[in-house]
Formats: structure tokens, C-alpha cells, sequence
């Protein structure tokens, strides 16, 4: 692996920089973007996202749990779960990598205003809770199953990294700094011998000790990573899968138990592999993900099948119309993706990061901000109930986006992901540049031999396939520029300064040579929509397909049918034609409407179709649209007409 601990300060706007890898991640201070989709979903986050997010955590009481327990009101005054605290830390990282970003001075004074009520309810040891420990409560770690203590520090780490690496040393960083040693006393090599029933402090003391330089913690995230799967937490109803406590994490063969759990488990133990140089546990990780992605994963990137459990599902099983696909698995699923991508330098992981952004955190926010999914199924089979704007919705499968939960995860996950949305589009090794997402963005970066490079990319990508990246600054010296291209991308090109254009197959497409500023280098993907078939195995699609177009997914939205999309069957050898919008892209596919007949026995000793109207065409939206327009029906796979075949 490649030395990056010179080339990655800790004040650098990053929120992983290990010290080794194959490519060196660039921060908030090295990547910007500029405009199109994500710059529009960044203007959304700083302007509304995040505010509605704060509104809600003083309405409902979260934030206000800080001044309780400071004032002798609990437990009464307690509002919210367990882990109600997380949510205020994770608000405090998307603030935090916001201000770094934008410079947001009001946003700044708000973020110093909470850190004033959270250092106020801190132990002298470094506890900071405001669910356990005090009289009337539970003790502290009585509940390791269920209390997320450590699962809020673990947040609490991670938004005081953002804090440090944007802003630099201040109270909050200092609450953060007693609570990470508080844990490596409490749980060190003498201490309790146990983990969290939700992991997260993993991969957040990992960082904090590359945020540091201090081993310790590092120390500690190994010892919480080699403890779990060991049954040192209770067994329940689930069993211990749910909490990853039924097999070492060096022993597992796939992602299993609680799908947010396992990816935040998965990161962790990527980040304590990489540190270590342990390339048994690295590869060890890198075949359960390869496995979940290949056996237990949707077509939009999302990983859940079971409402039980928020749970993966068996190997192929995958039904669309009760997908869970919780966002936050869409979140961690992209931490787990960037990981792998830094480790190994393969563009496969790029893929599965791109897939997801587009197909499962884009879709969870409505377009102002301030309605958001928890899950995210790929049928709805009857249109959802529009919910009151005052009220958390007490269900996580809402049928249409609500303002606010009762766990309320999601929300803050998207928000600090917005907020750091830059730092995973492009990377860097000793002697070149990589660009792994494509939005229009500018990149400026130094190289080993201390040489500047910055380049400018423009595109209105997913819209069009039409990318052009300009040289703007080099070393007279030649250096390699890496440039994307994705899995679905077949017949991608690349033209270099003026020259014809180039086959580009998918993967890396490395260009080498001493650009002088000026030079343009043109990407062309085909972002034509494109019929895709399941793999036989996954059951609840076999005999339907589905369309994609680019990186995006497509959903046939009852909106634009007139009718159900329980009651139709599409027609593949129609054809498809694409539409391109300002936005993004929509797509006709061919469909026959069928009739619902008398309640007659839905089974026959030959196919039968039920074919109703004559075929049509109708428009199909991106999926991460949907439900936009009010309550409707909706659905990614599509039956096939009985006399298509593949």
C-alpha cells in the first residue's frame, strides 16, 4: 500500500484519511463542486435540509434532553429513544462539514450554541449520556444490547472530526477527546468486555485516532471489531445475527442481522484492516461485500429486505414490493463503497457508491428538504396517506415522505452526507489524479514531488453522458489522469486535446502524459435508457425487467398511467425512447394494460395475460422522483407481456 499520512493533514476536509492505501482521499479544501445535480442537492441541504433538521430535534425535544439532564428533569423529561442523542451529533456533523464548505457564520454560532448545552451534561470521566446514570435512570452500560451509548459516542466522534478538520480545535473537539479516552478505559483490555449492540464507535475511533495520532484509539476500535461475534451480547428474538454477535467478522461469508449495523460494523473493520495492514481481515471484508452485492443486494444499490429486523435477507431474496432498503443502509453502503475504493483502488466500488447516491440517498429527500423516506420500497402497491406536517411519523414505512420520524436516523444521515458529498468524488496517488463521480466540480491537489495540478470538470450528467475536463494547471512533467467509466457505460469514449476519440471500456481509464494548461479531455457516456434483466435466482422479479438510463433507475409512477401499476405488463421489444429534461432523463417504455375481470382464480394450466386496452407508451420517471407529485402507485420491475420471452 501507498504512504499517504504525509499527503493527508489532519485539517484536511476529509472525512476518512487513512494514513495508507491505494489512493489518497481529497477533502472539502481540494474538491468543489460547481453546479448540476449535486451542486443543486448541496444548495438544498445548506439552505433547508439542515435547518429543518435542527427545528425538529428542538421541537421534539432531542437537543432539549441536554438541558434536562443538566437541570434535574429525568427521566420524566426524557424525549425520544434511546439513542436520541446520535441524532443531535450527526445534525452536528453535517453543520460542521457545512461551515467548512460555506463558511456559514450563522450556521457556526448555532453549532457553538449546542456544543455550550452538551459540555454541560459531561462527567468528570468523560460519560456524556442524557439516558442512563443518572438517579432514576439505568446505569451506565447496563443496556449495551439496546442503550447506544457507544453508538452515540461513535456520532459524537464523527462530528467532532468534521469539527477539527474544518475549523480546528475548539470545546466540542474537547467533549470528543474525554469521551474517546472514557471508552478506552471503560472497554479497554481491562474493562468491560463487551460491544455495542449497534457498532459505530468502530470506525469512528479509528478515524479519531488518525484524526489524532494517537494509537489508543485505534487500540480500542481493534479490540471492538475482534470481540463481536462472540455471543457477548445477549441473544434475542432475532438472534444474535442482528447485532453481527453470531460469527467473528474474519469468519462471516456475507453481510447479515440489521442492515445499518452490519455496513457501520463493515466500515469499521475496513478502517482497522487498512491500519493495521492486515490483509487477511481486508480481503475477508471485501468477500462478504462482494457477496452481499452479488446475492443481497436491490437494483436502486439498497440492502434490507426484511421489515423484521431491518434486516438483510436470505441469498436472492429481494422483493420489491416489500423492500426495506433503509436509507441509512444507502448511507453506510456508501462509507463501506469508499472505503473499499481508497483500499484498493477499484472502480468497481465507485460503481456501487454512484448507484446508491443516485438510487437510494437521493430518493429519501423530497426536492425542498423538509420531507424525507425512511425506507425505500421499488413497488408501492397502493397510494400512500399524505402525512401531517406537525407530527414524527410513528412508522419508518411511510407510504409517502414525512416531515420527521420517530427515529429520525435518516434525515441527519442524508444531511451529512450532502454536506461531505465533495470529498468522494475524486482521489489522488503520488503521481496523478483519479475522478471516481462526475458532477461539475473543480479539483486542485498537489502531487508527491510537491507539483499543482487543478482541472475543471463540466457536465449536466445523469442528464447527458457529456462530460469535458480541463486542464487549468500542471507540472511540465508527464502525470496520469484516471477517469471513470462506469459498469453500464458499453461504447464510452474518450477524446484527448483535440484528437478522435478512443474506446473506453469500463473501469479506469487512465490517460498519461504532460498536460499543459488548456488541454480538454471529452468523456462520452451512453446514457441511453437500457432494459435490464434480473438474475433468475431472485424470485420476486423473475419473468419482469426493469429500466435504467445511465446511473439512474426508472419507476413507472401510476401519476403518469392513468391507472394502477399493479394492472400492466410491458412490451421490451417496443423499444425504448428516452427524454431528456433540463434536470435529469425520463424514459418511454411500451405497456399493455390488463383487466382485473370478475374475482375469478388467478390461476391457470396456461399463460394467461388478461390483456385489457390496446399497448401504449407511457413515461417512466427516475426513480428518486417518485411520489413527488402526491400519492400514487409505483414500481421499478416491470412484468413481461406472456408472449415475450428473454
Amino acid at each position: 500500500m501507498t504512504d499517504t499520512s504525509t499527503t493527508a493533514p489532519a485539517g484536511s476536509g476529509r472525512p476518512i484519511a487513512p494514513s495508507h492505501g491505494a489512493l489518497r482521499p481529497l477533502g472539502l479544501d481540494e474538491v468543489r463542486i460547481t453546479g448540476g445535480f449535486w451542486a443543486g442537492w448541496q444548495r438544498v441541504n445548506a439552505t433547508a435540509l439542515i435547518e429543518h433538521c435542527a427545528e425538529w430535534v428542538e421541537r421534539i425535544g432531542w437537543a432539549g434532553n441536554f438541558d434536562a439532564a443538566v437541570e434535574g428533569r429525568m427521566p420524566e423529561a426524557h424525549t425520544g429513544k434511546a439513542f436520541a442523542d446520535s441524532d443531535v451529533y450527526k445534525l452536528m456533523e453535517a453543520m460542521a462539514w457545512e461551515i467548512g464548505r460555506t463558511g456559514d457564520a450563522a450556521m457556526d454560532a448555532r453549532f457553538r450554541a449546542l456544543t455550550a448545552r452538551i459540555a454541560r451534561v459531561q462527567e468528570p470521566d468523560g460519560y456524556l449520556n442524557t439516558n442512563f446514570g443518572r438517579p432514576g435512570q439505568r446505569p451506565r452500560y447496563s443496556d449495551l444490547e439496546w442503550g447506544h451509548e457507544l453508538y452515540s459516542y461513535g456520532h459524537l466522534l464523527q462530528a467532532a472530526i468534521a469539527r477539527v478538520r474544518t475549523t480546528g480545535e475548539d470545546e466540542f473537539v474537547g467533549i470528543a477527546r474525554r469521551v474517546a479516552d472514557h471508552v478506552c478505559e471503560a472497554f479497554g483490555p481491562d474493562g468491560i468486555q463487551r460491544v455495542d449492540g449497534h457498532p459505530e464507535i468502530e470506525l469512528a475511533l479509528a478515524e479519531w485516532s488518525r484524526c489524532t495520532g494517537d494509537p489508543r484509539y485505534l487500540d480500542q476500535a481493534r479490540l471492538f471489531v475482534e470481540r463481536r461475534g462472540h455471543g457477548v451480547l445477549a441473544d434475542i428474538e432475532f438472534g444474535r445475527a442482528y447485532f453481527q454477535d453470531d460469527v467473528p467478522v474474519r469468519d462471516a461469508r456475507v453481510l447479515r442481522g440489521h442492515a445499518v449495523r452490519a455496513l457501520y460494523l463493515t466500515a469499521g473493520a475496513i478502517d482497522v484492516a487498512v491500519e493495521d495492514e492486515d490483509a487477511e481481515l481486508l480481503e475477508a471484508l471485501r468477500g462478504q461485500v462482494a457477496t452481499t452485492i452479488a446475492r443481497r443486494t436491490y437494483l436502486t444499490g439498497g440492502m434490507g429486505a426484511h421489515h423484521e429486523g431491518e434486516s438483510f435477507g436470505l441469498d436472492h431474496e429481494l422483493p420489491p414490493d416489500r423492500a426495506y432498503s433503509e436509507t441509512c443502509a444507502g448511507v453506510a453502503a456508501v462509507m463501506v463503497g469508499h472505503r473499499l475504493l481508497l483500499a484498493t483502488g477499484e472502480e468497481s466500488y465507485a460503481d456501487l457508491v454512484e448507484r446508491t447516491l443516485y438510487n437510494v440517498v437521493a430518493t429519501s429527500p423530497a426536492t425542498d428538504g423538509r420531507s424525507f423516506f425512511y425506507t425505500n420500497t421499488l413497488h408501492q402497491r397502493e397510494p400512500g396517506a399524505e402525512p401531517p406536517l406537525d407530527v414524527a411519523s410513528p412508522r419508518a414505512s411511510s407510504s409517502l415522505r414525512a416531515p420527521w420520524f420517530e427515529v429520525s436516523c435518516c434525515p441527519t444521515n442524508v444531511a451529512r452526507t450532502f454536506a461531505s458529498l465533495g470529498a468522494y468524488l475524486a482521489t489522488a496517488t503520488d503521481d496523478g489524479v483519479q475522478v471516481h463521480q462526475w458532477a461539475s466540480s473543480e479539483i486542485a491537489t498537489a502531487l508527491a514531488d510537491g507539483s499543482r495540478v487543478r482541472l475543471r470538470v463540466q457536465t449536466d450528467y445523469p442528464r447527458s453522458g457529456a462530460i469535458r475536463v480541463t486542464i487549468d494547471e500542471s507540472r511540465a512533467e508527464p502525470w496520469s489522469l484516471s477517469l471513470r467509466i462506469p459498469a453500464w457505460a458499453t461504447g464510452a469514449t474518450v477524446a484527448i486535446a483535440g484528437a478522435p476519440p478512443v474506446a473506453a471500456t469500463p473501469g479506469a481509464h487512465v490517460v498519461r502524459r504532460a498536460f499543459a494548461p488548456g488541454d480538454v479531455i471529452e468523456v462520452s457516456l451512453p446514457v441511453a435508457p437500457r432494459w435490464t434483466w434480473p438474475d433468475p435466482r431472485v424470485d420476486a422479479v423473475r419473468g419482469a425487467v426493469a429500466v435504467e438510463r445511465g446511473p439512474l433507475v426508472m419507476a413507472l409512477e401510476s401519476v403518469d398511467l392513468g391507472s394502477s401499476v399493479n394492472d400492466v405488463v410491458v412490451r421490451p421489444d417496443a423499444g425504448l425512447v428516452d427524454h431528456a429534461t433540463e434536470a435529469d432523463g425520463e424514459v418511454e417504455a411500451t405497456i399493455v394494460p390488463l383487466h382485473g375481470g370478475a374475482d375469478a382464480w388467478p390461476y391457470a394450466d396456461a399463460p394467461v395475460e388478461r390483456a385489457g386496452e390496446p399497448a401504449r407508451r407511457v413515461r417512466l420517471i427516475p426513480y428518486y422522483r417518485w411520489a413527488e407529485r402526491g400519492p400514487s402507485t409505483m414500481r421499478v420491475w416491470l412484468p413481461l407481456a406472456s408472449d415475450v420471452s428473454r
